[in-house]
């Protein structure tokens, strides 16, 4: 696979509103496994959903800089404590310093151990979740404990119905193969199902999350690792989510 840069993309827009995935460098393979990064957008206000680790940050601020001014970035979120979500928070906290910094309560008390991040306005989501006002519009966090964090939350975008789910849903590509969108899922399965097995924590949480998206109009699945999934494929996904059988300690 040859190596290129991918440019950001908006994947969902209202009037005034806009979920955008950042853009890639396939060079990042060579750092470690692929992540995604998100900017929603909405009348002049900006949040980042899980920027990631120090190696993709200039690539990040360089994407972010080409669609809203740095201190137009209001909100930061985190799904959990991973470094390649959380790696880069004192470049983050350094570069867009008007941002409030979401993450679980769980892990605020962990973040000094990557450093001097004075300064930082944390906001703890409590592990029952909440929500975040961007602009005219709200961003809800909604508990995904335990898939594969303890305090994992992942988003969902009210206004253009973009559900951004952090791990889950992530792909693990073989390193001559990317694709952004999931066009056939039967054939995508292979690169999802062993990620899947392996590191959500057990059928029963993944039940309890699964339950409460019921009653939720989705149209994208955004996740943090692999190919975003449209209106049919995360149907798809979701359906197939439900029948899977055999997740982490139930395998053991």
């Amino acid at each position: 696979m040859s190596r290129k840069l991918h440019r950001p993309l908006a994947i969902a827009e209202d009037e005034g509103h806009k979920f955008v995935w950042l853009g890639l460098d396939e060079a990042d393979l060579e750092k470690g496994i692929l992540t995604n990064q998100y900017l929603v957008v909405d009348n002049g206000e900006a949040a980042l959903l899980d920027p990631g680790g120090y190696f993709v940050f200039q690539r990040l601020y360089n994407s972010v800089a080409e669609l809203v001014e740095p201190d137009d970035v209001k909100i930061i979120f985190y799904s959990h404590q991973d470094p390649d979500v959380i790696g880069s928070l004192n470049l983050v906290a350094e570069f867009f310093p008007n941002a409030k910094v979401f993450v679980s309560s769980l892990w605020t008390r962990f973040l000094p151990h990557l450093g001097t991040i004075s300064g930082v306005d944390f906001v703890e989501i409590p592990d029952s979740g909440g929500e975040a006002v961007l602009g005219s519009s709200k961003l809800r966090f909604i508990q995904a404990h335990f898939l594969h964090s303890p305090g994992n939350f992942t988003v969902y975008d009210e206004k253009v119905k973009v559900l951004f789910s952090g791990d889950i849903g992530a792909a693990v590509f073989p390193g001559d193969e990317w694709y952004l969108f999931v066009e056939d899922f039967d054939r995508h399965v292979k690169y999802i199902e062993g990620f899947h097995r392996r590191y959500l924590c057990c059928k029963k949480a993944l039940d309890l999350w699964l339950d409460k998206l019921s009653g939720l109009e989705i149209k994208v699945i955004a996740p943090q690792h692999g190919a975003i999934f449209g209106e049919e494929t995360s149907s798809l996904f979701l359906e197939w989510l439900s029948g899977l059988q055999g997740v982490g300690t139930d395998l053991m």
